[in-house]
């Protein structure tokens, strides 16, 4: 027995003293990754930067979780637009820096301005004398389009350009809800606020496709025009080419006949025309740079003057953190959002605030909510909006409040509406399984909310639902109406839910001028009367130890069984389930503004 014990101890103890270890070794190699990945980088003389446009890229650069990084996960993060504008720049005034390798690939812009920016800050890096040379096995139609400011584009000898206009086509789920048993009940102001077209009709509208068009043929006239402008040829030209037959299946010899490409050429090919370039012996190696790198460079700038604060909002507005589990990637938190605000409100040390708006809305309370707190921080300091790829419905809400509205060219914006959408089970659960309901109540309207989702007759509820979102449509009209120093019936006239490209909205006064993020930084700092400045983002990123304790994206592993088991119903199936999370008034795009 005593030995019996003597092993059991010695075992115990034996695996403490591995557990402790094993912690120690953990913390010591997450610490040396982190140092490893946070060192200043040092650049070689005669280096390139190579820009990789492949996989996605969305408003802010995130890190992947060190535990995700120390178990070699591919995913370590997503490409940021402010890390890629921001390497552009160090690379232009970086003298050890003398070109940018461009590589295309199958890049994914959560917008065409998303395109549009990088392809700016590129025609920028250009202005200081340094080359750009593009490369791609095939150029989906946003690599192609930001490529198409190099000097050289270079494609492979069996590669595609797939230019081919904007467009494409939504789902439409009535069909499949009707076999189901389960009706959308759509109450809603806005003839044009067309999200709850998708659940309650088969087809597109005539007003939602006269608004798509409008923005779709101003933002490929845009691309066009640069494309043109670059390559040293005409927009109607390339308009035509592309309205004639299917670009990416032409022989890539006519890529080169209409002055898309300027040559075709093997991957070892394109490395001496680098090293021409460079001056280099074509036995010498290329000295590169990485975005991860250019991101650790350190900026030649010091800060000096007063802050501006740059606050990034972008994704879609929930109400709070509980809400977020089906939502897809970054989302505007309303009470968190609320908080940062009022934080920025009381920083004395920040002198104005850039707030960046990169939303579709969402929840029409959670954007009323952090509309009010910016009006509040207003009235402490300047409040300039730069609007990314879209500001629409809650997302031009919650940009209402500033004193002043920068968007680029090609933001999608307006869409001024409000919506309730509420599924109707009765055709399912009462007709076809049989299930009928019955009990007690104190009070008429008592069980409203079973009556919305189980009654065959509720027009009585619906009528208070109507009245509901109308008195939020003239909330948001007068939101509008009071930031932009209009009349409730003007912006009316202009609202209805429809959705305005950024040149088109200049004209209606939801915007003051068209800009880029660095415009509306000066224009804070003007009306601001600062001399000196220095911009810094918010919210800061989360901490190493804070992204190592949280888990995995609630949700993820399950949304990953749900698409392999549900198939091509997944999509109905979860935005049915979102719609009833998601608070009952609604100001949000029913689409996505993408470049493929």
């Amino acid at each position: 027995m005593k030995q019996f014990i003597k092993y059991t101890l010695a075992t115990i103890c034996g695996i403490l003293i591995l557990g402790v270890l094993s912690g120690i070794f953990f913390m010591v190699s997450i610490v040396g990754m982190l140092a490893s990945s946070n060192s200043s980088t040092k650049v070689k003389e005669n280096s390139v930067f190579v820009m990789k446009l492949n996989g996605g890229i969305q408003e802010r650069g995130e890190e992947g979780s060190p535990l995700s990084m120390l178990m070699g996960k591919a995913d370590m993060g997503l490409m940021g637009l402010d890390d890629i504008v921001e390497s552009i720049r160090k690379a232009k005034t970086h003298d050890d820096i003398k070109g940018i390798y461009l590589e295309g690939g199958l890049t994914s812009f959560d917008s065409p301005a998303t395109a549009q920016q990088i392809r700016d800050a590129l025609k920028d890096f250009k202005q200081s004398g340094k080359w750009i040379v593009a490369y791609a096995d095939q150029f989906t139609q946003g690599s192609y389009y930001v490529a198409s400011v190099a000097d050289k584009i270079y494609m492979n000898k069996t590669g595609m350009i797939d230019l081919k206009g904007m467009g494409g086509k939504s789902e439409y789920y009535k069909g499949l809800y009707d076999k189901l048993g389960i009706k959308y009940q759509a109450v809603r102001v806005g003839k044009y606020k067309s999200y709850v077209e998708r659940n309650t009709m088969t087809g597109m509208s005539d007003n939602d496709r006269e608004q798509r068009l409008a923005y779709m043929q101003g933002i490929w006239k845009h691309w066009l025009k640069d494309i043109a402008e670059s390559r040293k040829t005409e927009a109607d030209k390339i308009d035509q080419m592309v309205s004639d037959s299917i670009l990416a299946l032409a022989n890539p010899n006519d890529y080169i006949q209409a002055k898309l490409v300027d040559k075709l050429l093997y991957p070892d090919e394109v490395k001496a025309e680098i090293q021409t370039l460079l001056k280099a012996d074509k036995d010498d190696d290329i000295n590169q740079l990485t975005l991860a790198e250019m991101i650790n460079l350190p900026t030649k700038e010091k800060e000096k003057g007063e802050e501006v604060a740059v606050y990034y909002a972008y994704g879609e507005i929930v109400d709070n953190e509980a809400l977020d589990i089906f939502s897809s990637g970054h989302s505007i938190v309303g009470n968190k959002t609320v908080n940062d605000l009022n934080k920025l409100a009381k920083d004395d040390d920040i002198k104005a605030v850039v707030l960046r708006v990169n939303s579709g809305g969402g929840s029409a309370v959670a954007s009323e909510q952090i509309w009010h707190a910016i009006k509040q921080l207003k009235e402490k300091k300047p409040v300039v909006v730069s609007m990314g790829g879209m500001a629409a419905s809650g997302g031009y809400m919650i940009s209402a409040a500033a004193n002043y509205i920068f968007a680029e060219p090609t933001t999608i914006t307006g869409s001024i509406g409000i919506f309730g959408l509420i599924p109707n089970f009765a055709g399912l659960v009462t007709d076809k399984l049989g299930v009928t309901f019955d009990g007690a109540k104190t009070n008429k309207y008592t069980d409203y909310e079973e009556n919305l989702l189980f009654a065959k007759d509720n027009a009585d509820e619906l009528r208070f639902m109507q009245s509901y979102v109308d008195r939020g449509y003239v909330s948001f009209l007068d939101i509008v109406a009071d930031g932009r120093k209009m009349t409730r019936d003007e912006v009316n006239e202009i609202a209805q839910g429809r959705v305005w490209l950024a040149t088109d909205a200049l004209g209606i006064k939801l915007v003051d001028k068209l800009g880029s993020l660095d415009d509306a930084i000066k224009k804070a700092a003007e009306l601001a009367k600062l001399s000196e400045y220095h911009s810094r983002k918010y919210p800061a990123p989360a901490g190493w130890m804070e992204q190592l304790m949280s888990s995995e994206k609630k949700g993820s592993n399950l949304d990953s069984e749900l698409r392999t088991v549900l198939g091509d119903i997944y999509e109905p199936f979860i935005e049915m389930r979102r719609d009833q999370l998601r608070n009952r008034l609604q100001a949000r795009l029913p689409y996505s503004v993408k470049t493929e």
